[in-house]
């Protein structure tokens, strides 16, 4: 009896076990004339998009452990003209995992110039290449944004930010993390721009021939900088105020607990033509 029992057991735990190791694929592709603007909102799943020089959007969603449809992950998508929506749920509850990884990941590749609004309760974001308003938002996970163009706000409650490209906006915040920004040549602070975090540090990296005002304050650490810097008022460890190429529109850097650096771009790519 004990020998059925155990031979019952091991059926039923290799079973589950394989179960567990499905690995599901949705795909589906959107025709736009050209620039696109995708909405993305997913409860527990890494968000990955990348420009490329079509007018489609070709969407994948990868799940791991899962199947899609039914009980599993439900995906959801609509057009309207040049806007595509996408929903992923990953199901919530207790779900047996022997040595097995449950994920589900989003990958999108859009035209070039698109505007994005991400958003995801636990995951990453990474997007690459994109031209546009984009706006990335994380309730757990890290944010990344590369070689992007326009307008960006990146919001986690508990990640790394990094961001680099060229800007005509930029606001990056993180409740828990570090913030690294590189900005671009051909940049314009047309507005505010703000870089903060909760406990972290902050570096951001600008050309020299960028006009703004800089307000960088820290509530434990100290504020390094080795730009060409106009001071405003006293020079003190933990804050720095000054005008950077007879100043402009305010950037303003801040985080309760971390160091603040401000370098110069040299690598910085030069404005597009």
């Amino acid at each position: 009896m004990r020998r059925l029992i155990l031979a019952a057991t091991v059926a039923v735990l290799l079973f589950l076990s394989a179960s567990s190791a499905t690995a599901e694929e949705w795909k589906k592709s959107f025709n736009t004339s050209g620039k696109a603007s995708l909405r993305v909102e997913t409860n527990d799943a890494e968000i990955r998009v990348a420009a490329w020089d079509q007018t489609t959007v070709e969407a994948h969603v990868f799940a791991e452990g899962y199947s899609i449809g039914g009980s599993g992950v439900r995906v959801n998508d609509r057009q309207n003209g040049d806007q595509v929506e996408l929903e992923v749920h990953r199901p919530s509850g207790v779900h047996l995992n022997i040595g097995r990884v449950r994920s589900v990941r989003i990958e999108i590749s859009v035209p070039r110039q698109s505007d994005l609004d991400l958003h995801t309760s636990d995951g990453n974001i990474r997007i690459d290449g994109v031209h546009g308003v984009l706006r990335l938002d994380s309730g757990d996970g890290e944010l990344e944004a590369r070689s992007t163009d326009g307008r960006l706000t990146a919001d986690s409650r508990d990640g790394n930010v990094r961001a680099e490209g060229r800007f005509d906006s930029l606001d990056l915040h993180t409740s828990d993390g570090n913030i690294e920004a590189s900005v671009d040549g051909g940049s314009k602070v047309t507005s505010t721009w703000m870089l903060r975090t909760g406990d972290g540090s902050v570096t951001l990296r600008v050309p020299e021939n960028l006009n703004a005002d800089l307000d960088a304050h820290t509530g434990d650490g100290r504020v390094h900088s080795d730009l060409p810097l106009t001071i405003v008022g006293a020079i003190k460890e933990d804050a720095v105020r000054g005008k950077l190429n007879g100043g402009g529109q305010t950037i303003e850097l801040r985080t309760g607990d971390g160091n603040i650096d401000l370098e110069s771009n040299l690598s910085a790519r030069p404005a597009a033509k």
